[in-house]
């Protein structure tokens, strides 16, 4: 087994530390608990990524490797995933097998704070679910700018707090109420600590980073012409732009 990353931050920690029981049934559940908007937001962000044909692609925060597949399949890209969880890395070798897609998909340990390539190096990037589990979002979204050739794609897919206030109270008491037990039913203990989290994470993080100040953090980070589009009545947020020449 490849060795883990060292967890630098409380927020690197606790990340590892949440995802490690979860591959197994990781992909099934994240369809089953998302009542199948999972896979909506992440085909809008892939094709997000693809419409500039890239030919090598970093996908951070890969986590079995769901995205990085689509990507592979949608490109002939040459495609890099990064996690900081080996058991779900792990997984995700697995799949990329099992799709035949494991000549063009590399899976390695790492951080998104600290990227293990050089400047430059990639024609896309995207992100998922990343943003909430590390310390500095806005220097860590330099970093993965960093990889970025001039001109390449960065996109992001992330839950998000639905705007409409009747919406979100619906949404409040989904993620608070049904989602731990539904999680605890389908995936045992570790998919109710997940449920219980998830929902007061979400809601915590965009208190003190709203889209706006993430857009700015983008543009900070040399990202031009950003984009987003709320999916699913604001359960998930998708966000693309590219590196600036």
């Amino acid at each position: 087994m490849t060795a883990q990353p060292t967890a630098a931050s409380a927020e690197n920690a606790f990340a590892r530390d949440l995802f490690h029981g979860l591959p197994a049934r990781y992909d099934a559940l994240a369809e089953v608990l998302s009542f199948g908007q999972n896979g909506r937001w992440r085909r809008e962000l892939v094709a997000r990524v693809v419409s500039g044909q890239p030919k090598r692609i970093l996908d951070v925060a890969t986590g079995t490797a769901g995205v990085a597949i689509a990507l592979a399949r949608r490109t002939d890209a040459e495609v890099t995933g990064i996690d900081i969880s080996e058991s779900m890395l792990a997984r995700g070798r697995e799949r990329a097998r099992a799709a035949g897609l494991d000549d063009r998909i590399t899976l390695q340990a790492g951080r998104a704070e600290d990227l293990p390539f050089a400047s430059d190096s990639f024609d896309a990037l995207s992100f998922t679910y990343l943003l909430r589990y590390v310390r500095d979002p806005t220097a860590t979204l330099a970093e993965l700018a960093r990889v970025l050739r001039p001109g390449g794609t960065l996109a992001s897919l992330d839950f998000f707090v639905p705007p409409n206030a009747a919406w979100r109270a619906a949404w409040w008491f989904y993620t608070r109420s049904i989602l731990p037990l539904a999680g605890l039913a389908l995936g045992g203990a570790e998919w109710w600590r997940v449920g219980r989290f998830l929902g007061p994470n979400i809601s915590t993080f965009y208190r003190g980073w709203p889209q706006a100040r993430i857009a700015e953090a983008w543009a900070s980070a040399g990202i031009v012409d950003v984009e987003y589009r709320v999916m699913s009545v604001g359960g998930g947020l998708v966000m693309w732009g590219r590196k600036s020449a």
